[in-house]
């Protein structure tokens, strides 16, 4: 009913535009007509062409702009009272071709105007399938979570014997299925948490930071991973063997999180038997960490995409993954106000490096 309705007076308002457009034709005839060939009202054609090709048909701006050309040239010698002279024929041809032009040019107009009505509806149908998208996503992945807490949960329960006397090969068993659970769980935290970034943006707590204490935490909890995979994790404090201070403002636990990406990225594509490397470097305006791996280089063409969501490469060493880690990561490090960015090494592997804005922190508590 409502579309009926809605139908009706769009008609209705087409015809109404229908009848001024004739009306003003009336006008404009009546006054060429009355006056000299010598007065040139030709022109005032172009306010009925501009409104027929506005709010009507293009059959009907077609129209429109013809009869005016038509009545405008007619006026030369009808009704024939004076005599018309070369200058008043060259006044009326110029008029006429003025009429055309605008006709053209509004013909023009409504089809560049309907174009991007067609975009931008588009558009926005494209806005909301991805919104649905990012919706379905986001509580999926939600929902995901509370089904692999309980199997690891479970899992853990096994390991400990609550469920009878476990086997040492069940134990390796289990230990590779808890582990695989968690791996998933990751994936699923890290998935919902780009979600909400990109929502609602990452929320911080700033407190200061010794880049030191983080990189040693996480380094240490990668330990049984290295150790799986046979790679040595190295860490020095650039071109000094002593231990420094890089204090940062920072949220610790986000730091964490990009560590703890980066690293693990540098140790699944790393050759068993090699060594990754983990870098600090203090600086006046900024500190920088470094993990430097031997695993296979990257792709000139693929350094510029490695932190976009999804991104997956072709090389091998992007083989593996969501794709969400490392842009993850460059949203934690952004937040922060730091760069993050990828190059190749000299000889073999890949170097991943973030920076953060130096804090100049006492801990007397004088900052």
């Amino acid at each position: 009913m409502l579309k009926f309705r809605y139908a009706l007076y769009t008609q209705m308002g087409h015809l109404r535009i229908f009848w001024l457009v004739v009306g003003l034709l009336v006008i404009v005839l009546s006054l060429e007509f009355s006056t000299p060939p010598d007065y040139v009202f030709g022109y005032l054609y172009i306010g009925p062409i501009l409104l027929a090709s506005t709010y009507l048909s293009r059959r009907i701006t077609f129209q429109t702009t013809l009869i005016a050309c038509v009545l405008t040239l007619v006026n030369i010698w009808f009704p024939g009272i004076e005599i018309v002279e070369a200058p008043t024929i060259a006044s009326r041809l110029i008029a006429t071709l003025a009429l055309i032009v605008t006709g053209v040019l509004s013909d023009r107009n409504r089809l560049y105007q309907q174009t991007v009505l067609q975009q931008q509806a588009k558009l926005k149908a494209q806005e909301k399938l991805a919104s649905i998208r990012e919706d379905f996503a986001s509580t999926l992945t939600h929902d995901l979570k509370t089904p692999l807490l309980g199997a690891i949960e479970t899992l853990k329960a096994f390991q400990h014997g609550s469920f009878g006397l476990v086997q040492p090969k069940q134990h390796s068993v289990l230990a590779t299925m808890a582990r695989s659970h968690r791996t998933t769980l990751q994936m699923v935290e890290t998935l919902l948490d780009v979600y909400r970034n990109d929502n609602e943006g990452l929320q911080l707590h700033l407190v200061p930071v010794n880049l030191v204490e983080i990189v040693e935490e996480v380094t240490t909890s990668m330990t049984d991973l290295a150790a799986s995979r046979r790679v040595h994790i190295s860490l020095h404090h650039g071109t000094s063997d002593f231990r420094q201070f890089l204090w940062v403002k920072a949220d610790a636990l986000q730091l964490q999180r990009v560590m703890t990406n980066l690293l693990t990225n540098a140790i699944n594509h790393s050759p068993r038997g090699e060594r990754v490397e983990v870098a600090l470097e203090p600086g006046a305006s900024h500190q920088t960490v470094k993990i430097l791996d031997n695993g296979a280089g990257i792709r000139p063409d693929e350094l510029p995409h490695l932190f976009e969501r999804f991104y997956q490469g072709q090389s091998d060493r992007q083989a593996k993954g969501s794709g969400l880690g490392l842009y993850l990561s460059r949203q934690i490090v952004e937040a922060h106000g730091g760069t993050i960015w990828a190059e190749n090494r000299q000889l073999a592997g890949a170097s991943f490096a973030f920076r953060l804005p130096t804090f100049p922190y006492d801990p007397s508590g004088l900052a």
